[in-house]
């Protein structure tokens, strides 16, 4: 597999999940990489498995000026980006009448304030013609109890992909384009971090999976292969497009 063999890549939020399965697809496919984090342990652990080929950096997402630095260190790395994956987000759901102003703007900080200004340092060091994909998500795209704000920062995200590619399409070469994933396997369910019983996620997890027409969740993998056709030149008339990959639970 070499659909990537010479790119140059950044994949934001690539120490677990999606991101590191993307991250291990994207160098099977032959890119040389940068991946970021927001935890030392968890750069650590991945620059471990991942290998001294790829470059794993710690940045914060709420912090400005370590995306502004960030995309320094993409320049002096790399000189011009192919890729990039904007991926790091977080999910926060609950009742709407429980978000409170700091709920909201945690929220909106990473998932739209973040990816942003990112963007915005980056344009000078991506390479014409380029290749970025946003993180969406089936929840922007459907009105899911308890989504509410973690679902306007994924719209917002759905618009920036349309309007990005109206600033920067015909003036820098650089495509957008969105993978909106629905409920997919991945640690974010773990009971450790839904704060509940290993019984009670077993429900939980029985009421995500009988609203999914395919009858499970989704893999990382799966969307990882989503995120490589973007990126490649396989999908250079591919522009503009919000790609839902959720086993058909926003249509049926």
């Amino acid at each position: 597999m070499s659909r990537l063999n010479g790119k140059k890549a950044l994949i934001t939020g690539g120490t677990s999940g999606i991101g590191l399965e993307t991250a291990k697809q994207f160098l099977a496919e032959g890119a040389s990489l940068i991946v970021t984090g927001v935890t030392p342990e968890n750069v650590e652990k991945t620059q471990k498995e991942l290998g001294d080929q790829v470059l794993v950096l710690q940045a914060d997402s709420r912090d400005l000026n370590d995306q502004r630095q960030l995309a320094e260190r993409v320049g002096q790395h790399f000189g011009k980006l192919d890729i990039a994956f904007l991926n790091a987000g977080v999910s926060h759901w609950r009742p709407f009448d429980q978000i409170d102003e700091a709920n909201f703007d945690r929220l909106f900080s990473i998932n739209v304030k973040a990816p942003f200004f990112l963007m915005q340092a980056l344009v000078p060091v991506m390479a014409n013609p380029s290749s970025v994909v946003l993180m969406g998500s089936s929840s922007s795209h459907a009105g899911y109890t308890n989504s509410n704000a973690y679902a306007a920062t994924k719209g917002a995200i759905s618009t920036l992909t349309k309007a990005w590619n109206s600033d920067l399409l015909s003036s820098h070469g650089i495509r957008f384009n969105t993978v909106s994933p629905g409920p997919i396997d991945t640690p974010l369910y773990d009971k450790n971090k839904l704060g509940i019983t290993e019984e009670v996620r077993d429900i939980v997890m029985d009421g995500i999976r009988d609203g999914i027409p395919a009858g499970r969740l989704g893999t990382a993998e799966e969307i990882a292969k989503a995120v490589v056709y973007l990126a490649s030149d396989e999908s250079r008339f591919t522009i503009g497009v919000d790609l839902i990959l959720d086993g058909a639970q926003t249509i049926l």
